[in-house]
């Protein structure tokens, strides 16, 4: 009866100026996502046009190993993260052993540190000349070649650290898909005579494997454009081609049919991920949600699974962030200097101008939606947010390409009207940099900002409506308010996510504007990583809250499970 009164009421401003309301969002939501769209559209425009024979030099030397690696790191960390993200989430779940609530919270901090920063120190950590090598012969007498000991800077060393800083989006997801599990259906295979080994396989991980898929699924994403530890490792993929073919050789042709290579790879595990996730559904068969009852193994088990839980908590986070701290203090810049300070302050502005116009253009385009619901605008939305599954690297050369053309035609355009060119405008600028980290990270914001929006009922909108509010004034006076939470959400995933890329930052950043991450792979690079601690710590600190944050969601999100926060 009320949405029918509502309903008569705003039918008094008439049914043609809502159709012109609708269109004009519709219109709206339709340039925001061409606009954030068109790197990626760049990209895919130049794999036709001719490259000077480059990339065919590519395709006959290089590119076979490229791809060959490419394959093989996917493989490998996305196999390793399924394992021991899997592993650990049914553990600290289903299992009771001593530091299960604290390591339930530990498991996620990984994701704290970027995965190019746990190869520098690994790096510095394992070489010939590090601290580990050093004790070895001092402690043995050794000298080279009286000692074998494993080579990290390698194909198999950069899968483990990889799979190490990144198994945490797949124990995240398997973790709460375990948690909302209906203890009943596992209670059933109980009394069927099923083990609690089969009760895993046959029942609870079928159950799980939609969000086990998409932890995996990112995971790859993550795996694809990582630059930093591969290029620092020596290990030549797709993403250290497009860099080395655009900076080495001077071709940004080739450079961007590589990108649209990897790109369109990208875009077909993502679509191929969606239909075998589609064609199979699992349900569960009873609402009733009780505490699940955990397992008490015995002793050996109980010291086996401790053990693995530990291990990606130490390899992944305690070793390298304690390495990091020791050199910070020990050897590191000081945290007062003029030039870490410097980096600094660019680094957080340029995250925070980025973090702010994400959540922005995330919750207009998500407020387009609720507006003007239907296929076309949900078809829109997802358009707009796909540079998330691309590697920065493609979206710094997507971005560069249409921004060197236009600033090129510009320049002389200017150069026969007024006889002087202005220079570059676009290309090479903060504005470029940050349209790089709007295509890149929109689908972060987006996502926030679309779910806050369905959980606020439509009649709220419709009595502000009635009330004589614009469909702005509805969102700046209502649903501001109310999605709090989620603006403060996405703002923060946001700003970490903006402050740890590298690739797109490197490419596409202004001369003489370098931010932490930059700095950290220069110095890294240089095998500065004293030099470097400092700067990599700050990054570690910052990616600290939005885990501790995600965490702390978690632990709230079932009803009646005990809180594993610290």
């Amino acid at each position: 009866m009320t949405e029918v009164t509502f309903s008569s009421i705003a039918g008094t401003r008439g049914p043609a100026r809502r159709g012109h309301g609708r269109l004009a969002w519709t219109l709206f939501a339709a340039t925001l996502a061409l606009l954030i769209a068109a790197p990626l559209l760049a990209v895919l425009a130049n794999l036709g046009r001719p490259a000077q024979g480059v990339f065919a030099h590519l395709a006959a030397t290089v590119l076979p190993e490229m791809l060959l690696n490419t394959v093989l790191l996917l493989l490998g960390v996305g196999l390793g993260s399924a394992l021991i993200g899997v592993g650990c989430a049914w553990a600290v779940t289903m299992i009771e052993f001593p530091g299960r609530r604290t390591l339930s919270w530990l498991l996620f901090l990984p994701l704290a540190i970027p995965g190019y920063v746990s190869a520098f120190v690994y790096g510095e950590l394992m070489q010939f000349a590090g601290p580990v090598q050093t004790a070895l012969r001092h402690s043995f007498g050794w000298s080279r070649g009286d000692y074998w000991f494993p080579d990290v800077m390698t194909l198999g060393g950069v899968t483990v650290l990889l799979t190490l800083a990144f198994y945490p989006y797949v124990y995240m997801l398997a973790r709460t898909a375990f948690q909302d599990q209906s203890v009943c259906v596992l209670e059933v295979g109980r009394t069927l005579g099923i083990r609690p080994w089969g009760r895993f396989w046959r029942i609870a991980l079928p159950l799980a494997r939609p969000m086990i898929a998409g932890g995996i699924a990112l995971v790859l994403m993550e795996t694809l454009a990582e630059f930093g530890a591969v290029s620092y490792f020596g290990v030549p993929t797709f993403t250290t081609a497009i860099y080395r073919t655009w900076f080495g050789m001077g071709n940004p042709v080739a450079a961007a049919q590589l990108a649209g290579m990897l790109m369109l790879f990208v875009l077909g595990a993502v679509m191929l991920e969606r239909v075998s996730r589609q064609a199979k559904r699992f349900h569960h068969t009873s609402a009733r949600s009780r505490p699940l009852k955990l397992q008490q193994p015995g002793p050996l088990l109980t010291g086996l699974t401790l053990l693995l839980c530990l291990l990606p908590v130490l390899l992944g986070f305690l070793l390298p962030a304690g390495r990091l701290l020791y050199l910070a203090i020990t050897e590191g810049d000081s945290f007062g200097s003029a030039r870490l300070l410097g980096f600094t302050i660019n680094s957080f502005i340029l995250s925070s101008l980025a973090a702010l116009l994400l959540v922005g253009l995330g919750l207009l385009l998500a407020y387009a939606q609720r507006l003007a619901p239907g296929r076309l605008l949900s078809w829109l939305g997802q358009f707009a947010t796909m540079g998330y599954a691309v590697p920065g690297s493609v979206i710094a050369i997507g971005v560069l390409l249409p921004l060197a053309s236009f600033d090129h035609t510009l320049n002389n355009w200017m150069q026969q009207v007024f006889g002087k060119a202005p220079g570059l405008l676009l290309s090479g600028s903060l504005l470029a940099l940050l349209y790089a980290y709007v295509v890149r990270f929109m689908a972060v914001t987006h996502s926030a900002m679309d779910g806050g929006l369905h959980r606020i009922r439509p009649s709220l909108d419709q009595a502000a409506r009635v009330l004589g509010e614009s469909p702005l004034g509805v969102v700046r006076r209502v649903h501001a308010p109310l999605l709090r939470g989620s603006l403060f959400t996405a703002a923060l995933l946001a700003f970490v996510d903006v402050l740890k890329e590298l690739p797109a930052t490197l490419i596409v950043r202004p001369f003489d504007f370098d931010t932490l991450a930059v700095r950290v792979y220069q110095l890294s690079s240089d095998e500065r990583l004293s030099e470097a601690s400092t700067g990599a710590l700050i990054i570690v600190a910052a990616g600290l809250l939005p885990v501790l944050w995600l965490n702390a969601a978690l632990a709230r999100s079932r009803p009646g499970q005990e809180q594993d926060t610290p």
